[in-house]
């Protein structure tokens, strides 16, 4: 009898692993490699092959790069195809994506030996009334490459670690060192960053992520847009290399694929009401243990300093990285859709009363378990012909 459940047991395993897909190479994991972008001749690839790695709004990577004719120029732009429309109605999370591959291409390039000159939307911004239209149109940046000596950045390697971890973090807070160290990156004088650590906003914008995660997570429409972009297993995530998984949540090793195959196999178990009870129950139990937030604020809200917000936030994550702190953005309370309008409303009455622009809300802290690497593109997807 004994035997006979091994044997049970090991075949139900094996049917497990055989759907997650345990034994297929995770090429979608290859530009985590610091070999990767070596594979590149061209330095404007090298550098765009860093950036790739940067955060991006729901995992979408909407990033298209130009290769001018002068081989020391590239433009950046925003892939109209690659939007979260539910989410995001006025794109602005994904120009904060745009300045978030900027700051890892210009960490890269001092450590490679180029100086990037960036200019954001060098033909104008968008055009409102037409933003589809002008997003294929229009850069967000042109990029040019000055070969210099190659300086050893102290952010570079954090480049290739996660920028989100949503597990609960340590109860340790943040020493004033480290937040002043945090601070002192902004010199953007359109910008503001600040750090709350106090007992009373850390409760007061708990309750606004965990409202803003039942908001969000109760809505049909909301759902079935994270649920396009779920790759439920190592197929799917070699065949998008963008979107959500299992480890978006830190699950990583053999208990993955256990989650992967069961998923693959019974999909009701990734049924809307299970998510959303999910969602809200992993909410609450991370803002339990966040001993600090942080937030970007702007003085407007134009394409270029959301673009500007990125970047920022590109070095906060890079900078804490150095200090061994880690971040996540439970952003749903500034997402701009009518059912978050009264959090939208009251998170900005409360912490941008003099009418600035929240772009980003992290909680930050010190990590209890390392998370995986999420899903990326291959270089060569994000070049126009």
């Amino acid at each position: 009898m004994i035997i006979i459940l091994l044997v049970v047991l090991l075949t139900a395993v094996m049917v497990l692993l055989l759907a997650s897909g345990a034994f297929t190479k995770a090429t979608y994991n290859e530009p985590w490699e610091k070999t990767y972008a070596q594979k590149f001749d061209d330095p404007r690839v090298q550098l765009a092959a860093h950036g790739l790695l940067a955060p991006s709004g729901h995992n979408m990577q909407p990033w298209k790069i130009q290769l001018d004719a002068n081989a020391n120029v590239f433009y950046l732009y925003a892939d109209s195809t690659r939007l979260t429309p539910e989410v995001d109605p006025f794109a602005r999370q994904t120009m904060v994506t745009q300045g978030a591959f900027l700051e890892y291409v210009s960490v890269a390039g001092e450590q490679l030996g180029y100086q990037t000159d960036i200019v954001l939307f060098p033909n104008g911004e968008y055009d409102e009334n037409n933003l589809l239209e002008s997003m294929n149109a229009m850069p967000v940046a042109k990029v040019t490459l000055t070969k210099t000596d190659a300086v050893p950045s102290g952010l570079y390697d954090a480049l290739f670690l996660p920028d989100t971890n949503r597990a609960p973090y340590q109860d340790s807070p943040l020493t004033a060192s480290q937040i002043a160290q945090l601070k002192a990156i902004n010199t953007d004088p359109d910008l503001q960053l600040l750090v709350f650590e106090d007992e009373a906003n850390r409760a007061a914008l708990a309750n606004i992520a965990v409202e803003g995660a039942k908001i969000e997570s109760g809505l049909h429409r909301m759902n079935e847009e994270s649920g396009k972009i779920f790759r439920a297993n190592e197929r799917e995530k070699n065949a998008y290399r963008y979107g959500y998984s299992v480890e978006g949540q830190g699950t990583s090793g053999f208990m993955k694929h256990v989650m992967q195959g069961l998923v693959t196999l019974f999909p009701a178990m990734n049924d809307e009401a299970a998510s959303a009870d999910l969602f809200v129950k992993s909410t609450q139990e991370a803002v339990a243990h966040t001993p600090a937030y942080a937030m970007i604020l702007s003085n407007n809200n134009s394409r270029t300093e959301q673009v500007k917000s990125g970047m920022l936030y590109s070095k906060l994550v890079l900078t804490a990285h150095t200090l061994g702190i880690v971040m996540q953005p439970p952003s749903q309370a500034l997402e701009e859709y009518p059912e978050m309008s009264a959090l939208y409303q009251q998170i900005h009455a409360e912490y941008a009363p003099n009418g600035s622009t929240i772009q980003m809300f992290v909680r930050m802290g010190f990590a209890t378990k390392s998370v995986p690497n999420s899903m990326r593109r291959d270089v060569n997807e994000l070049l126009l012909p």
